[in-house]
């Protein structure tokens, strides 16, 4: 077997071990001097405290050694190692080489020892630890695998019962203590009621636990490092003066828990070392994790329950912190820790709130940032992600908005010198980070809402009463003249069928420059089917895979959202819209919420159409087809849902000026297509008053256009481009002959 090397704390323990006997004047060094010396050890005393008293285990060893034969004093001698104590050396050599590990550490020395035969220190120290003895060995390996641990063993006898509290004590490795880490977090702004309640609370005799219970990114840790400041600062009364927070990490105290009891034996040390200092303050961030960890199969005891005699004595005192959603589903269930601990809402800062808060921050994070941010971008990086970030929190979306502004800004080179973080820059960082990419429908955009009714006068023929009750809808949303906590428009079409309500819908869409989110409503005709929209309920087919409708608005924020031919659906529908017209929210069966104040909800409906023409009928002949249609939309739909609408649009029949324009447009797009192939068309007025002929008609509108022209012009250019003359390309000239179209090649 190779040489092998001791760590530095191992050698140590050794010295010690040798120093030990010639201070008892004894002849050989045995292993009840090596257990004596790992016994002034914190770490040890502290493990051996899980079991039984470290004091009267070192008192027993040293009645012991003070029973061996003693060499007299005038005598020169250096002590030999006893045949039990070259057994022990020669098994922890044995236990590393088998290991694969590269030097004799304590742990190997201890658990060497603890397989001694007839040896009075493997006895007593079996007899302290009981039937514990892998949990024991856990724990020493845990301790010391640590290479960090950071003990001056050379000084361990010097070490008494009264300085386990100092900073080297074990237990310090799994917790965090706040009061050296507050000057790296941000202030505290504001909260002064929630502070001054929480102080109160922990000032109580009995329950003296405050529990903060808010949405995530509220300020709920940032509240506790707040108490930590004006405990450091001596700014709280006496009872807290001097106190130290620990922040309680489960996770870590989870971590590389092997054998059962490992978790137990961590968390009842950190807490009886915790207790030892008297003044502690344990902070349980999440806390509702502490119900069930740690427990096995059936167990019912988890971290919770062995918290209750601590929360009950009142030695130690707890802040705990969750959400309201983990509360009802975690926390609330344990009705013995419920009651011992007093709740106090955290609730979301307003935006005024916020604003005062970023103001504050400010110069750390020019500092760390190296850039200037100007109070508009602050106010307005408050604003818009109180606006468009819906699924999150103030202040910690609006801290995360400027966060990341700086660092957007520290990496571009300067014109001047100074880079400033100005609004542009938030409404960028705003646009790439949160999907927020439609700040043309509501902010500073107007030219291109300004242009907006003429552009779509230029794609949609006929239609210009439509157009600008569009237009104005969503003008009047960027004006800031509707409610925030509605859709930007919410208009139903109704016409008859191809006179462009879905073509309305894909041209605002393609000029705001934001997308098209499309649902075809005869998909929902049955009453289940409506489900998917917002998700199944809990325990039926679907449940895991969420709502169609509340993804597609939660992944697209901002978007035209186009319901097609609604009266098709299951009149539930009806029911689900109301709360998005009315609050701009839906909830899908998870619980989360689908923000819709920054969509445009059109919906297109033939309802009535085959009542309009018999509009013109009878004594009420000087009603029009549209008039006749909205007559029977009011019969269709629940008056609730007509009520809710930002407008009820009408579309006009087509009529002859309106189909010549749509077959100019079509004829365009099938140019634009032969333009690819090198080939130019041109018609003949005689052959494009055909198509216009064949292709008008009042009943079938714009569709009947696409179909005369799929079946009487596109066959002719087909077989042309691929048999006949035009393979290269070309000038096509489209005539009348016989009665039907011909193409000749020029």
């Amino acid at each position: 077997m190779p040489r092998l090397q001791y760590t530095e704390r191992a050698e140590a323990l050794l010295q010690q071990t040798v120093k030990s006997c010639k201070e008892y004047r004894h002849e050989f060094v045995t292993p009840e001097h090596m257990l004596e010396c790992l016994l002034k050890f914190t770490i040890i005393a502290d493990i051996i405290e899980l079991y039984t008293s470290a004091t009267e285990l070192k008192k027993k060893m040293t009645e012991h050694l003070q029973l061996l034969e003693k060499i007299p004093n005038d005598q020169d001698y250096q002590p030999e190692l006893s045949a039990q104590m070259a057994m022990l050396i020669e098994q922890a050599y044995q236990k590393v080489f088998y290991s694969s590990a590269e030097q004799v550490d304590i742990p190997h020395l201890l658990h060497a020892m603890l397989e001694m035969e007839d040896s009075w220190a493997a006895y007593l120290l079996k007899e302290a630890i009981g039937d514990n003895l892998e949990a024991f060995m856990s724990n020493v390996i845990t301790w010391y695998e640590d290479e960090s641990l950071d003990e001056d063993e050379d000084n361990a006898d010097e070490m008494t019962e009264e300085e386990e509290g100092e900073p080297h004590a074990a237990w310090r490795k799994l917790v965090t203590c706040m009061n050296d880490l507050v000057d790296s977090h941000n202030p505290l702004i504001g909260r002064e009621t929630e502070l001054e309640r929480t102080i109160q609370v922990l000032c109580r005799r009995e329950k003296n636990n405050p529990l903060h219970i808010g949405e995530p990114g509220v300020g709920k840790t940032a509240l506790v490092y707040g108490l930590v400041r004006r405990i450091v600062d001596g700014q709280v009364p006496e009872r807290l003066k001097d106190s130290r927070v620990y922040q309680l990490d489960l996770g870590s105290l989870l971590a590389g828990t092997q054998y059962r009891g490992d978790f137990e034996n961590r968390l009842k040390m950190i807490l009886e070392g915790i207790r030892h200092e008297q003044r502690g303050i344990v902070y349980l961030d999440e806390i509702h994790n502490i119900v069930g960890a740690g427990a096995i199969g059936e167990s019912s005891m988890d971290a919770g329950n062995m918290l209750k005699p601590y929360l009950e004595q009142g030695d130690i005192r707890f802040i705990g912190s969750t959400t309201y959603e983990e509360y009802n589903k975690y926390f609330s269930r344990s009705k013995g820790l419920v009651r011992r601990f007093q709740q106090i809402d955290i609730l979301e800062p307003s935006v005024s709130e916020t604003v005062e808060i970023l103001k504050q921050l400010r110069p750390k994070y020019e500092e760390f940032h190296g850039v200037v941010y100007e109070d508009e971008a602050l106010t307005w990086a408050v604003e818009a992600s109180a606006k468009h970030i819906s699924d999150r929190f103030l202040p910690d979306k609006a801290i995360d908005l400027i966060d990341e502004a700086g660092a957007a800004m520290e990496i571009r080179k300067a014109e001047d010198g100074v880079k400033v973080v100005d609004k542009q820059l938030i409404t960028e960082i705003l646009a790439k980070t949160c999907k927020v990419e439609a700040m043309a429908v509501k902010e500073d955009d107007s030219e291109r809402l300004s242009t907006l009714q003429a552009n779509l006068g230029a794609q949609i023929y006929g239609q210009d009463e439509a157009i600008r009750q569009v237009v104005e809808a969503v003008q009047m949303s960027k004006a800031g003249l509707t409610d925030d906590d509605k859709p930007l428009a919410s208009l139903l079409f109704v016409g008859p069928t191809g006179v462009g309500k879905t073509e309305v819908a894909r041209v605002l869409a393609r000029e705001l420059g934001i997308e098209l989110v499309r649902f075809d409503m005869s998909e929902y005709t049955e009453k289940h089917a409506v489900a998917k929209l917002i998700g199944s309920p809990a325990g039926y087919v679907g449940y895991e895979d969420g709502g169609l409708l509340t993804d597609a608005i939660r992944k697209t924020p901002n978007c035209v959202l186009l319901l097609d031919e609604i009266e098709k659906a299951h009149s539930d529908i009806y029911n689900i819209l109301l709360q998005v017209m009315d609050y701009a929210r839906l909830t899908d069966n998870k619980g989360r919420k689908a923000d819709f104040r920054n969509v445009v909800l059109l919906m297109t409906s033939n309802a009535g159409a085959q009542y309009a023409a018999q509009a013109s009928i009878g004594f009420s002949g000087n009603v029009s087809r549209g008039e006749a249609m909205l007559r029977q939309v009011k019969k269709t739909f629940k008056p609730e849902f007509l009520n809710r609408l930002s407008g009820t649009v009408v579309f006009n029949d087509m009529d002859r000026h309106m189909a010549t324009l749509i077959l100019r447009k079509k004829l365009n797009q099938l140019q634009e297509k032969l333009t690819a192939k090198k080939v130019e068309m041109e018609l003949t007025d005689e052959a494009f008053e055909l198509l216009l002929k064949e292709g008008f008609t009042r009943e079938y509108g714009a569709r009947e256009m696409d179909r005369i022209i799929a079946q009487r012009l596109k066959p002719l250019m087909m077989r042309e481009l691929l048999f006949g003359e035009l393979k290269n390309g070309g000038k096509a000239l489209v005539a009348i002959e016989n009665g039907q179209l011909q193409v000749t090649v020029k």
